[in-house]
């Protein structure tokens, strides 16, 4: 499975970006799915996950209410609304397959990966 994450960009303090993934596979659909970032300097954390079905989503405690993950199974993709964005938003951002039909927080539960995208809060 091979992802491809775009949207990424500079964006003032209070603004918004949408994030997408593109995935190569169909099996992906079957999979729960997730949006992880990395800071500077930082561990990389989870961000945002979203069940095969979309039934189910999570988010971390620092992005709840202001980002929203949703997926489009029929075309393969993953999207995540960032609302509200923050300067300590930034960071590369990941989306990631995961190797059940859930999304877990943690990183070890998820097998492929897309190449990340830059985001970045200007204050």
């Amino acid at each position: 499975v091979q992802l491809q994450a775009s949207g990424g960009g500079l964006v003032q303090s209070g603004g918004s970006l949408r994030l997408s993934c593109a995935s190569s596979r169909r099996t992906a659909s079957n999979n729960g799915m997730g949006w992880f970032r990395r800071a500077p300097g930082k561990e990389r954390e989870f961000v945002a996950g979203i069940s095969w079905n979309g039934g189910s989503t999570m988010y971390s405690d620092s992005v709840k209410g202001r980002f929203t993950i949703s997926r489009d199974r029929a075309k393969n993709m993953v999207y995540l609304q960032m609302s509200s964005l923050k300067p300590e938003d930034t960071a590369v951002y990941y989306c990631a397959v995961s190797r059940t039909s859930y999304s877990p927080t943690n990183y070890s539960q998820y097998n492929y990966w897309g190449q990340g995208t830059q985001v970045t809060v200007s204050s």
